[in-house]
């Protein structure tokens, strides 16, 4: 790991009752997760320290505070220092220059799977989305063209997902990844132990990129480049199309590329076959079976007996699962195929995975 400079530039804001300053900080554009950066990375920008003279912050200003070295922090660093054999003192000051950010507290709590579907599709599903993604496949035909010949991923699926993530790299978020799974790793208790994980797996990835920690942006959550990879997906699954020594997702597309299908072969993508099928129902008895699960575990003849069917002409014996969405004037059904199973395994919300459906039957028909 390259030695750590030990002179950290801290954009720190410390409220009090009766004394405040703040960070003014510009507003972000990213959409989840979800849905992200390495250097391959743009240097981070350094905030700025300005007073404030009224107890109430405005919306835009974000406010920080510098991360507090306790018990957990020091635990985390003798883990580190014992299992991959970090320098102690050098963590220490790194994690000490690392920001805990309250916009991203905020951000982590209220996620857009939680709207209903007729509001979520509005965010995904536009026109500029659709034909930036046309304009996305015709810059790197060749490309997809070839990764999708050897992983036997729809071309339409990997830009849709570069589309629903990032805008095909246009917001690929502006917060430190360091700052963003330090906030969530040792301020966020819900969640602590995935993004103490990623934590781990993020200075691995530098150690073993030759990156600086400091410097790599992402999401609110931590997540990377054009196609939003946490560091675990990173180290295990973004790939080297040009085989010139960078995994580089933040600024080459045909990495991002290969990265997404990568991850959706190793997810069991199965080439040529569906990904959701419309469907419709007789009554309520199908709100019984309706749960979290993603996974098709029903067979289209075990829906039709409580009055479910296809408005296509599949196997009885297909295994499907029942997906309602949330439309204005009730549920709107949908069959769930294996391979729509796939893309929850990129995020594992149904509305996800039916956005970046729809998002690539519209581009592949404009295209």
């Amino acid at each position: 790991m390259k030695k750590i400079s030990r002179h950290f530039c801290h954009a720190v804001t410390i409220i009090l009752a009766l004394n405040l300053t703040s960070c003014s900080t510009t507003p972000e554009r990213e959409i989840t997760m979800i849905p992200e950066t390495k250097e391959i990375v743009p240097l981070v920008k350094i905030e700025t320290l300005g007073p404030i003279s009224k107890p109430t912050l405005p919306e835009a200003i974000s406010v920080t505070m510098p991360l507090s070295i306790n018990q957990n922090v020091k635990n985390f660093v003798q883990k580190m220092v014992r299992k991959h054999h970090f320098n102690e003192y050098e963590l220490t000051q790194l994690l000490q220059s690392a920001v805990i950010k309250d916009d991203i507290l905020k951000r982590i709590a209220l996620p857009s799977e939680g709207m209903p579907w007729h509001k979520y599709r509005k965010i995904f599903l536009t026109e500029a989305r659709i034909e930036n993604g046309v304009k996305f496949w015709r810059e790197n035909t060749e490309a997809l063209t070839r990764v999708s010949a050897q992983t036997g991923v729809a071309p339409e699926i990997i830009v849709a997902i570069l589309g629903v993530e990032t805008g095909y790299g246009k917001n690929m978020g502006n917060h430190r990844v360091l700052d963003a799974l330090a906030t969530l790793a040792f301020s966020y208790p819900p969640r602590s132990p995935f993004f103490t994980g990623e934590l781990e797996q993020f200075l691995l990835l530098c150690r073993e990129e030759n990156m600086n920690p400091q410097e790599p942006l992402g999401s609110y959550a931590g997540a990377m480049g054009y196609p939003q990879f946490m560091p675990s997906s990173f180290r295990s699954l973004a790939k080297d199309f040009e085989h010139d020594g960078y995994r580089d997702i933040w600024k080459n597309p045909r990495d991002a590329i290969a990265s997404v299908a990568n991850y959706f072969e190793k997810n069991g993508w199965q080439q040529g076959q569906g990904v959701a099928i419309q469907a419709k129902a007789i009554g309520n008895l199908y709100k019984s079976i309706l749960n979290q699960d993603v996974k098709p575990n029903t067979t289209l003849a075990q829906l039709n007996h409580i009055g479910v069917s296809s408005t296509e002409n599949i196997s009885a014996n297909t295994s499907v699962k029942l997906v309602a969405l949330k439309q204005l004037d009730g549920d709107e059904l949908w069959l769930g195929l294996h391979n729509f199973y796939v893309i929850t395994r990129y995020n594992h919300s149904p509305l996800y995975a039916m956005a970046v459906y729809q998002l690539s039957e519209e581009i592949k028909q404009r295209r």
